[in-house]
C-alpha cells in the first residue's frame, strides 16, 4: 500500500512537472507587458548574470495580448489561416493516396509487395533532415518552392499513415470479405462498402495524428518558405521580442486551442491507432 502510495505520488508529480509549460504559457498570455519584460529581459540580454523569473500568478493580470492579437494583428490572422490551408490539403492527400494504398497493402498480393512494404517502413522511421535535400530539389524543378504546396506536398504522401490503416485493414476478419464477394461485390464495392465502414476507426485516427503533426510543422515551412506572408502559425509564435512576448504567448494560446479540441474529440481513436503499429504481425 505505501508502495502503491509513493508510485501515485511521483507519477503525479512528473504529471504536474509536465504541465508546468502550459501553466507557464496561460499566465504569461496574461501578464502585463511591463512584467513580461522584467521577466524576460535576460533571454534577450547579451551579457548578464541574471536568470529568467516567473511568477506563478501575474501580478496585474490583463487580456489586453489577446485583444491586440484579435483585433490588431492581421498578420496572426494571415499565418492562422495559412496553417488551416496547409493542413487541409496534408489531410486531404493522405487520405486520397493514403487509403487505397493501405487498402491495397492489406489485401491484395502483387509482386514484390512485401520489399515495397518494407522501404515504406524504412520512409517512415526517416527523420525530415535526411530526405530535405532530395525533397528541396525536387520541389525546386517543379518550381513549387514559396509555394503552400512545397510544405503540403510532401507531407501529403507520408507513409505514416498507410502503415497504420494498413494494421486496421489486415484486422478485418477474411470471411466479412468473402462473404461480400460471395454476394457479388466487385473489388471497389469492397473498398468502399467493406474497408471505409469497418477501418473507420483507423482513418480517423490518421486525422488525428496528421492535423496534430501538420498544425505544429516548423523545419517544412522553414526550408522551403521564404515568402513570410506564406508562413504558417507555428514560424510566427517563435518571432518573440520583450515587446511582442504578451501578443506572442496569446497566440500560442489560440493556436493551442484546434489541436486540443482535436486531440480531445479523437482521443479514443489516437490510442487506437498507436497501438494498431505497435502490433506486430
Amino acid at each position: 500500500m505505501i508502495r502503491r502510495r509513493i508510485l501515485v505520488a511521483v507519477l503525479v508529480f512528473f504529471a504536474i512537472l509536465g504541465c508546468f509549460p502550459i501553466f507557464f504559457l496561460l499566465m504569461s498570455s496574461i501578464a502585463s507587458g511591463g512584467e513580461l519584460r522584467q521577466t524576460l529581459m535576460p533571454m534577450f540580454a547579451e551579457e548578464t548574470d541574471s536568470y529568467v523569473w516567473f511568477s506563478l500568478i501575474p501580478s496585474h493580470p490583463t487580456l489586453q495580448h489577446y485583444v491586440r492579437v484579435l483585433l490588431d494583428s492581421p498578420e496572426f490572422f494571415v499565418t492562422f489561416w495559412n496553417s488551416v490551408r496547409i493542413t487541409v490539403v496534408i489531410l486531404a492527400l493522405q487520405l486520397v493516396v493514403g487509403v487505397p494504398a493501405a487498402w491495397g497493402f492489406a489485401r491484395y498480393d502483387f509482386p514484390f509487395r512485401k520489399t515495397l512494404f518494407t522501404v515504406y517502413i524504412i520512409l517512415m522511421m526517416m527523420p525530415f533532415q535526411v530526405t530535405m535535400l532530395s525533397n528541396y530539389l525536387v520541389l525546386d524543378r517543379l518550381q513549387l518552392l514559396d509555394t503552400l504546396w512545397a510544405v503540403s506536398l510532401p507531407a501529403g504522401f507520408s507513409t505514416f499513415p498507410i502503415i497504420i490503416m494498413y494494421r486496421f485493414f489486415r484486422g478485418i476478419p477474411e470471411e466479412v470479405t468473402d462473404a461480400a464477394k460471395i454476394d457479388g461485390a466487385g473489388k471497389m464495392r469492397l473498398f468502399y462498402h467493406i474497408a471505409l465502414p469497418i477501418g473507420s476507426s483507423g482513418i480517423i485516427a490518421v486525422l488525428v495524428l496528421g492535423f496534430l503533426e501538420s498544425w505544429n510543422l516548423i523545419e517544412q515551412p522553414l526550408t522551403f518558405l521564404s515568402d513570410r506572408t506564406l508562413w504558417p502559425l507555428s514560424m510566427y509564435l517563435p518571432t518573440i521580442t520583450p515587446d511582442t512576448a504578451g501578443m506572442i504567448f496569446a497566440a500560442s494560446v489560440i493556436g493551442m486551442i484546434p489541436a486540443v479540441l482535436v486531440f480531445l474529440a479523437g482521443q479514443d481513436y489516437l490510442e487506437k491507432g498507436i497501438m494498431a503499429v505497435a502490433i506486430k504481425e
